[in-house]
């Protein structure tokens, strides 16, 4: 059975799951890091990716509740629990879904080096975090709406609940992208 997560949860598996990509790119190979292997993103545009899907959470959760409410409605539904949302954006992935737009990493941003792509990284996390723990409360996840590109309209909490399932996805392919480029650097 599914069951929602709560404020307590979502910010401990979001300090979790932030924390895990700063610490684990940390230790990454300058050169592996910016390593592409054919067409797909290297770890430093899944980064670049994470901080700028992170910031439009972060402005998200930062509206004015009464523009939120104003211009999305309210739920017209109750929240998805973690695995219902996780299992709906895999499907829409399945289905062609991909980031496009803003949420696509620019080459100018990716220039400016690994330290700087993770300090970006990092104060995009801390400002998310500090606004989800301090701002939102408990029964407010489930009251407001905002648009999700490949999701619809989803609740604060199932954006929440997105945010983690995304960042750990990507940690997924970042540490597949390490792998991957070692081998290579290696041969």
């Amino acid at each position: 059975m599914n069951f929602l997560l709560d404020k307590f949860q979502i910010v401990h598996n979001s300090e979790t799951a932030l924390n895990e990509v700063s610490s684990y790119c940390s230790s990454i190979d300058e050169t592996i890091f910016f390593k592409r292997i054919d067409t797909k993103w290297s770890i430093a545009e899944n980064v670049l990716h994470l901080t700028i899907a992170t910031k439009m959470s972060y402005l998200a959760l930062r509206a004015p509740r009464f523009l939120l409410r104003l211009l999305y409605g309210k739920p017209t539904r109750p929240s998805r629990s973690y695995e219902e949302l996780a299992a709906k954006y895999k499907s829409k992935l399945e289905t062609g879904g991909a980031a496009s737009g803003r949420y696509i990493p620019g080459k100018k941003e990716i220039n400016k080096g690994k330290n700087s792509l993770l300090e970006n990284w990092n104060k995009a996390t801390a400002k998310y975090l500090n606004r989800i723990k301090y701002y939102w409360d408990e029964e407010s996840l489930d009251k407001y709406i905002v648009p999700h590109p490949l999701l619809g309209k989803i609740t604060i909490r199932e954006l929440a609940c997105f945010t983690i399932f995304h960042t750990k996805h990507h940690l997924k392919t970042i540490r597949q992208r390490n792998r991957e480029a070692s081998e290579i650097a290696a041969a």
